[in-house]
C-alpha cells in the first residue's frame, strides 16, 4: 500500500499574536522553502490570520490547517483543525470536549511549564478504558512537586496528543517530562517549533504517516488530523537548530528581506498614488474655492 510522509509544524505564531512578529504570507513561503508540507498558525486566542493562512496554504503547495492556542482556566491548549474560537478561560477538560465536538484535535503544548502557562498534569484529561473518574497512576514518577495523577476519562474526552518536543524550551528537562507523560498514558507525541519569529519555523516538526497516499500533495487536512489522533507521528528537532539550520537561517534572512522590499515597494507606490490624489484633490478644492470667492467679489461690485 502507498504511504506518504507529511512534515508539519503544528505550533507557529504570526503577527496576529501579541507576541508574534511575522505575516502569514512570509511564514507560508518560508515553510514551503524549507520542505514542510503544512504549518498551523496557532496565535493566542485569535483565529483571523490562522483561517486566512489555511486558505492561502495551497497557493504555496502546503496543506491548509487552521488552529489556535487557547487560554483555558488551567493553561494553554492547542486546538488544531477548528474554524472558530473555543471558549476562553473555560476548564481544560471542557475545552478539550469543545474541540472534539467541532472536529478538531486537542494537543497539550509545552506541558507542565508554568512560566509559559503550561497545564499542570492533574488538569490533563487522559484517555482510559476505565470508568469515568477512576484513578490512574501518577504519570511519570519523576519526583516533581506537580506529580498528582491526571483525570482518567473515556477516550473521547481525553486529549489527543502531547507536545513532547518544543523547540523554545531552554533545557531538555521539560521535553523529557512531557515525553514520559505521553508514554505512560499511551498518547501520541508531536514536535513543534512554537516559532514567534521566522527563523524558528520548522526548527522542530512532526512527521505524520498517511496510508493510501502517494505523496503529500494528495493528502487532506482531515487525513493529517486523523493520523495525529491515531498516533502515526514521529518527532524531529533540536533545541539548537535542526541539521538544516544554516539553510533555514539563510533562507529566512533572504526571504524576509525580499518580502519587506516587495511590500515596501508596493506601499511606496500606494503612498505616492495617495499623495498624488491628495495633491490633485487639494488643487481642485482650491480652484473651486478661488472661483467661489471671485464670484462673491464680483457680486459685491455690481
Amino acid at each position: 500500500m502507498q504511504r506518504a510522509t507529511v512534515r508539519i509544524d503544528p505550533h507557529v505564531h504570526s503577527e496576529d499574536s501579541y507576541d508574534g512578529h511575522e505575516p502569514v504570507e512570509l511564514i507560508l513561503e518560508h515553510a514551503a522553502d524549507i520542505g514542510l508540507d503544512a504549518v498551523v498558525i496557532t496565535d493566542h486566542d485569535t483565529m483571523s490570520e490562522s483561517l486566512r493562512a489555511a486558505e492561502l496554504a495551497p497557493e504555496y503547495g502546503l496543506i491548509g490547517i487552521p488552529g489556535v492556542e487557547v487560554s483555558t482556566a488551567h493553561g494553554h491548549l492547542l486546538a488544531l483543525g477548528v474554524e472558530e474560537m473555543p471558549p476562553h478561560r473555560a476548564p481544560y477538560d471542557e475545552t478539550v470536549a469543545w474541540i472534539h465536538d467541532h472536529g478538531g484535535v486537542a494537543v497539550v503544548p509545552h506541558p507542565f511549564q508554568r512560566s509559559r502557562h503550561g497545564v499542570r498534569r492533574r488538569h490533563v484529561p487522559v484517555p482510559s478504558d476505565e470508568p469515568d473518574g477512576a484513578a490512574g497512576d501518577a504519570a511519570g514518577g519523576d519526583g516533581d512537586a506537580d506529580a498528582e495523577a491526571p483525570d482518567r476519562v473515556p477516550p473521547r474526552r481525553g486529549v489527543d496528543a502531547v507536545e513532547v518536543f518544543n523547540a523554545w524550551l531552554f533545557t531538555g528537562y521539560r521535553n523529557r517530562k512531557a515525553r514520559r507523560f505521553a508514554t505512560v498514558h499511551d498518547l501520541p507525541g508531536v514536535a513543534a517549533s512554537d516559532a514567534h519569529t521566522l527563523q524558528y519555523v520548522g526548527r522542530a516538526f512532526t512527521e505524520v504517516e498517511i496510508e493510501g497516499a502517494a505523496s503529500a500533495a494528495e493528502v487532506t487536512a482531515d487525513e493529517v488530523l486523523d493520523a495525529v489522533r491515531a498516533g502515526s507521528t514521529t518527532v524531529s528537532g533540536k533545541r539548537a537548530p535542526v541539521p538544516m539550520a544554516a539553510r533555514h537561517y539563510a533562507i529566512a534572512a533572504a526571504r524576509k528581506s525580499g518580502y519587506y522590499a516587495k511590500t515596501g515597494a508596493v506601499r511606496s507606490a500606494a503612498t505616492a498614488k495617495w499623495a498624488a490624489f491628495r495633491a490633485a484633490s487639494t488643487a481642485r478644492v482650491g480652484a473651486l474655492q478661488g472661483a467661489h470667492r471671485l464670484a462673491r467679489i464680483a457680486s459685491w461690485l455690481r
